[in-house]
């Protein structure tokens, strides 16, 4: 369980609620069907997952309540295989959902929700590790932090399947915590390059506004730093369009690559498209 500075999430939840059942209010039946980046999901099949998300926590993190048994989980691929059949078997099942159910579901749940978040300690053991950060136990702010993720990413998702003019959630407000809790999962991913020699990866992104991250690797793992003076090995420069897709698997690796702009070593680019902040 790591202890470092908590990312602020709970107050951007409704937000996010409101602009997603703004969108779905206003949408046709066409829109309803239009594909995303979530693989071979349509619009309402992410709302409906989204749907899942919500009573999901309720029932497990309020209720005590696991459904399921999830069976042997030895390792971060059995519970990604446990994970997927769930969330198939219950796109499918709400496929018998009209938009007006789902939308009235997502609003009452959604408020519930919202209320369970607002209950955890922030600095308690989550019930949840945030397994893509290599955290076997996580605090709940980091738990929090990463529930916000799934909602934006996936709201991001129906956006910029019915209306990529709408850049709200690529604002600051909205952004920043995605990627400062998304960039968390950095060090566990570059551990898995075996270096000798003492490396620093600059990571930009540009848009809206810009950030930027550290990466340094010690004799023992990589960490992230609030700021260096060092002459980084490799900077990387991502548009903020393409950060998201890259955390989310909507993107190849290969496109990824030749969107984003790098100085220095390669490996480090040719590394950095791989992570993944999402259990895939």
């Amino acid at each position: 369980m790591k202890h470092s500075i908590p990312i602020r999430t709970i107050h951007l939840f409704e937000k996010l609620d409101l602009l997603l059942l703004e969108k779905l209010r206003v949408l046709n039946s066409e829109e309803w069907e239009a594909s995303t980046r979530a693989g071979s999901w349509t619009v309402k099949q992410l709302a409906c997952h989204l749907l899942d998300g919500n009573l999901r926590a309720l029932s497990m993190l309020r209720d005590g309540y696991f459904g399921e048994n999830q069976g042997d989980i030895n390792s971060y691929t059995d519970l990604v295989t446990f994970l997927n059949r769930l969330n198939a078997d219950w796109v499918k099942a709400m496929q018998r959902l009209s938009p007006s159910v789902l939308i009235s579901l997502l609003e009452s749940s959604g408020k519930e929700y919202r209320g369970l978040l607002r209950s955890l300690k922030p600095f308690e053991k989550a019930v949840f590790s945030v397994a893509w950060a290599g955290e076997e136990e996580s605090l709940n702010w980091f738990h929090v932090a990463r529930e916000y993720t799934e909602k934006w990413h996936h709201i991001q998702q129906i956006l910029e399947a019915i209306d990529q003019s709408d850049r709200r959630l690529l604002a600051e407000e909205f952004y920043m915590p995605y990627l400062e809790t998304s960039m968390r999962a950095l060090p566990n991913h570059f551990s898995a390059l075996d270096l000798d020699v003492r490396s620093l990866v600059k990571i930009e992104i540009k848009g809206e506004f810009k950030a930027t991250w550290w990466l340094s690797n010690t004799e023992n793992s990589w960490v992230l730093l609030p700021f260096s003076k060092r002459q980084p090995s490799s900077v990387i420069t991502v548009p903020d369009d393409l950060a998201w897709r890259i955390f989310t698997k909507g993107v190849s690796q290969k496109e990824a690559l030749e969107k984003l702009e790098f100085t220095g070593e390669d490996i480090f680019a040719n590394h950095f498209v791989k992570m993944l902040a999402v259990m895939a």
